[in-house]
C-alpha cells in the first residue's frame, strides 16, 4: 500500500522508496489491525458539511473508512477575541453549539460517541467508528469554571488552554494576528488558569498545552495532578517555530508522564522552500517522531493531523490516506506494537490516568 494519490515521482521527491508487494501487504495488515486515533481534527464553522455524507472536508466518515482511521477527536474551536464579557459569552455559546453539532452528526449505524477510555476500547473491539470531542481555546470558558463541567457533560475529553493570542487563563505561544498585544500577559498561567487546570483534573478532562507559551506549558505540567498532553505540535529541534516544543518541554512532558502528538502541519515540520511555501510529507512526520522518541521515549509520543485546521502533508492529505503514515513509520522500523502505541495506546494511557485522578477525588 503506497501512500494514496502519490505518483512514483512524488514518492521519489519525498524520499520514499516504492514498497515491494510483500512490504505493502505487511503495512496494510498492521494498519488494518491498529486502533488509529487522530486526536485533533477541526470542523468548518458555522457552515459545517455533514460528515455522514460526501464532503470536501479532510475528515468525514467515508474517508475515515477508506483510510482505516478508526477514531477521531472533532474540535469545537473558538478564535481568540478581545477578552470582554461579551466576547466570552459569544465564544462560550459557539463552543457549546459546536459540541452539540458534532454529537448530532455522529449518530448512525457503525458509529459511537465516545467519552471514556473503556468506551473507545469497546467501540474498537466492536468494529465501530469512534467520535470523540474536545474544546480548543479556554477563552470560551470566560471566568466561569462551570463551563468545563458543561463541556465534559457533552463529551469533551480535553481543553486546549489557549489558541493564538493570550486569554484570561494563560499566555499563548503566538500573538493574535493583526491585534497587537504584549509578548507576556500573565507570565504563564493566571490564577484563573490554575483553577481551570484543577477543575479539569477533577472532571477527568485532559489539559492540552498546544498553542500555550513555554511558561504556560511548564507551569501546567507543574500544577496538574494528571499528565499533560500537547495534542498537535512538533519538535523545535528540527523546526524552529513558536508552536513547537523544545527539548526541555519534551523532557517535562516525559517526566510528568505526558505526551506530545506529532502533527501534520507543514509549517511545523519543515522550513519554507525558496518560494516561501511550506511543503512536507509523511517522512517529515516520521523525522519528528524519531527525534521525540530518541529524546523522551516511545511511551510519550503520539500522532495527530490538525486536518481542516492547517494540517495535511504528502502521503497524508486527508483521512482516506491515513495508511500512508503507518507505512512511513513501519519503514522506519516501528513494529506493530510501537505503531499501536503511537496511534492510540500512549494517548489512552494518559487519558486513563486523568480518569484515575478524577476518581481519586480532591
Amino acid at each position: 500500500m503506497t501512500p494514496i494519490d502519490m505518483t512514483p515521482a512524488d514518492m521519489t521527491s519525498a524520499g520514499i522508496a516504492p514498497a515491494t508487494d510483500a512490504e505493502a501487504a505487511g503495512h496494510a495488515e498492521i494498519h488494518a489491525g491498529t486502533l488509529t486515533l487522530d486526536t485533533h481534527v477541526d470542523i468548518p464553522w458555522p457552515n459545517t458539511p455533514d460528515p455522514r455524507g460526501e464532503t470536501q472536508r479532510n475528515v468525514d466518515f467515508a474517508r475515515m473508512k477508506a483510510g482505516g482511521l478508526k477514531a477521531v477527536v472533532f474540535i469545537a474551536y473558538t478564535p481568540q477575541g478581545p477578552r470582554t464579557p461579551e466576547d466570552h459569552a459569544e465564544a462560550g455559546a459557539r463552543a457549546e453549539a459546536m459540541l452539540r453539532a458534532i454529537r448530532d452528526t455522529a449518530h448512525g449505524a457503525g458509529r459511537r460517541i465516545v467519552t471514556r477510555v473503556a468506551e473507545l476500547e469497546a467501540a474498537h473491539a466492536a468494529g465501530a467508528t469512534a467520535v470523540l470531542l474536545a474544546v480548543e481555546n479556554g477563552n470560551a470558558m470566560g471566568h466561569d469554571l462551570s463551563r468545563l463541567a458543561l463541556w465534559r457533560g457533552l463529551g469533551a475529553i480535553y481543553l486546549t488552554l489557549t489558541h493564538d493570542g493570550h486569554n484570561d487563563l494563560a499566555d499563548a505561544a503566538r500573538p493574535r494576528h493583526g491585534r497587537p498585544e504584549p509578548a507576556v500577559l500573565h507570565g504563564g498561567l493566571s490564577a484563573l488558569g490554575r483553577q481551570a487546570v484543577e477543575e479539569m483534573n477533577r472532571l477527568g478532562m485532559l489539559v492540552d498545552v498546544s498553542h500555550a507559551s513555554k511558561a504556560s506549558m511548564m507551569q501546567a505540567v507543574e500544577c496538574s495532578r494528571a499528565p499533560i498532553v500537547a495534542t498537535h505540535a512538533c519538535c523545535a529541534a528540527l523546526r524552529a517555530h513558536p508552536r513547537n516544543l523544545d527539548d526541555a518541554q519534551l523532557d517535562a512532558l516525559r517526566d510528568s508522564g505526558g505526551l506530545v502528538q506529532i502533527t501534520a502541519v507543514p509549517a511545523f515540520l519543515r522550513d519554507p522552500g525558496p518560494d516561501g511555501r511550506f511543503v512536507a510529507s509523511v517522512e517529515d512526520i516520521a523525522d519528528h517522531v524519531d527525534h521525540a522518541v530518541r529524546r523522551i521515549g516511545l511511551d510519550h509520543v503520539g500522532l495527530s493531523s490538525d486536518f481542516d485546521g492547517g494540517g495535511g502533508v504528502r502521503g497524508w492529505m486527508h483521512a482516506g490516506e491515513t495508511g500512508g503514515l503507518t507505512e512511513a513509520l513501519h519503514r522506519r522500523g516501528y513494529d506493530r506494537q510501537a505503531i499501536g502505541a503511537l496511534w492510540a495506546g500512549n494517548f489512552l494511557r494518559v487519558w486513563r490516568r486523568a480518569e484515575e485522578v478524577a476518581a481519586e477525588g480532591f
